[in-house]
């Protein structure tokens, strides 16, 4: 556990502007406030609220949030109130708390209570404040960590269930991939303990076996790119238990003939460079089909961006290589932590500049219940991307297996309730076709077309699912 003055050093070392004094005002009152409360673990609780804290100040949050952070339990579990927090810490800091405490309120109380109306609470907080949602997924990181010492085996599961359903996949979309990584693992573990130490053994015997061949790769990848004057970081790893297992079930296959497990990161100066170095490694080596990626030009809904590519190896290994500027490798690592890191956006707290986060307030909006809207969010925001563009050119982002009618409606809800016909690549094709990466569509609308019934059988997003229920329910509703 991080000691007083560690996190103040620690919060210091990143955020001149840091008010010390609040920090350690923070500190103080949380532990005084939990006092001789436990954790199930039997570690004093007063541990938790610091391990939030610190997993936040690796991010590099600012002041504000890590002070939140300490407080976040307090009004839920001890004798303090927001007043109490208002009058020692200020508003920023009680809205941030008040935002965190009342999901908090949900999970504690209603052990069996919906996911979908926790899901529901949380986009809403998250809309006031995006830092909201950072805490929470701090708060489950650390949880998920300490989870083996909860007793109740269905508990467990149910918060590895949530982690895997909610948190990893929210996480992704703030871009902290370590921390989705990592809260993947915690709950494959639980909910799959078997498979979980199968993977892990076989890891362990191939990163002994290829320990020496990752350094290799490095080093050969350093020395070509060297030869052509462009100066890079290059690093190796395997990839992650949960990553490798979810593979083997997509693809059918067994952890033996699995080829891409290997994976490599190249960091250069420049934009331009990061095609030099594509073009340098497809000159290189044998180009496995298929597997490049441009995220540069069409960057994920959660800003990251690189060159994806996937070669074989001297040693005949298949590998997977990442290609991106030292800018957007420290993007992918914090995220949209990196706002407050850099001063890159003075509103970057306000969630709903998020596209994907006004998504879900829609979706919401147009759900019957939070039922409904945790399914419609699960197809749309859980799931890969593909990305098509408008007959003006226009770039769309949306979950694998759109179909037009989900494009018309990221274009407007008119346009999509009034779709007749869509032209994919310039060929007149079936409304429910499946959207592939690069489709560049145009749609033909009728105010004589009205909604199908049948569209929502084969439609992905939430905003197209929610309309067609509420449309085909009103029209039902006309009729009776």
């Amino acid at each position: 556990m991080l000691r007083q003055f560690e996190l103040v050093d620690l919060v210091r070392s990143y955020d001149p502007e840091i008010d010390e004094d609040l920090l350690n005002k923070a500190y103080v009152f949380s532990l005084k406030a939990h006092g001789a409360q436990m954790r199930e673990s039997g570690a004093p609780f007063f541990s938790h609220p610091v391990e939030v804290a610190g997993i936040l100040a690796t991010l590099k949050l600012d002041y504000i949030t890590i002070v939140a952070a300490l407080l976040h339990d307090t009004v839920e579990d001890t004798v303090a109130t927001l007043d109490d927090l208002k009058q020692h810490f200020g508003n920023k800091v009680v809205d941030l708390v008040n935002g965190v405490t009342k999901l908090s309120n949900l999970e504690i109380k209603a052990v069996n209570a919906e996911q979908a109306e926790n899901f529901r609470k949380l986009v809403l907080a998250m809309a006031a404040d995006i830092r909201v949602l950072l805490i929470k997924i701090a708060d489950r990181m650390h949880n998920m960590q300490t989870l083996h010492f909860i007793k109740d085996k269905q508990r467990r599961v149910k918060i590895a269930i949530e982690t895997l359903d909610i948190y990893a996949p929210l996480a992704s979309r703030v871009g902290l991939q370590k921390i989705k990584e990592a809260l993947e693992d915690l709950a494959f573990k639980e909910l799959h303990e078997n498979a979980y130490e199968v993977v892990c053994t076989r890891l362990k015997n191939l990163c002994a076996f290829s320990e020496e061949p990752i350094e290799e790769i490095a080093t050969e990848l350093k020395t070509i790119l060297e030869r052509t004057n462009i100066k890079a970081r290059v690093f190796g790893r395997i990839k992650t238990p949960y990553s490798i297992w979810k593979k083997m079930i997509t693809r059918n296959t067994t952890f033996e003939q699995l080829c891409d497990v290997l994976a490599f990161r190249i960091i250069v100066q420049t934009l331009p460079e990061c095609y030099q170095v594509l073009g340098v490694l497809h000159n290189s080596y044998w180009v496995i089909p298929g597997r490049f990626k441009d995220y540069i030009s069409t960057p994920k809904e959660n800003n990251y961006q690189a060159l994806h590519t996937a070669v074989i190896s001297p040693r005949y290994q298949r590998v997977e290589i990442q290609i991106r500027t030292e800018q957007m490798d420290l993007s992918a690592e914090y995220g949209i932590a990196a706002h407050w890191q850099y001063k890159q956006d003075i509103h970057a707290h306000d969630g709903t500049q998020y596209q994907w986060i006004r998504n879900l307030l829609q979706a919401m909006e147009q759900a019957d219940n939070p039922n409904e809207f945790l399914e419609n969010t699960k197809l749309e925001m859980f799931q890969d991307q593909v990305f098509c563009f408008s007959e003006e050119g226009e770039l769309f982002i949306l979950p694998k297996g759109v179909t037009p009618i989900d494009f018309a409606y990221a274009i407007s809800t008119w346009s999509g309730d009034h779709i007749s016909a869509v032209s994919i690549n310039g060929k007149s094709m079936p409304l429910q076709t499946i959207i592939q990466n690069g489709d560049q569509l145009s749609i033909t609308t009728s105010e004589e077309q009205k909604t199908c019934s049948s569209w929502g059988n084969f439609v992905r997003t939430g905003q197209a699912r929610s309309r067609i229920r509420n449309l085909v329910h009103t029209h039902s509703d006309g009729k009776n």
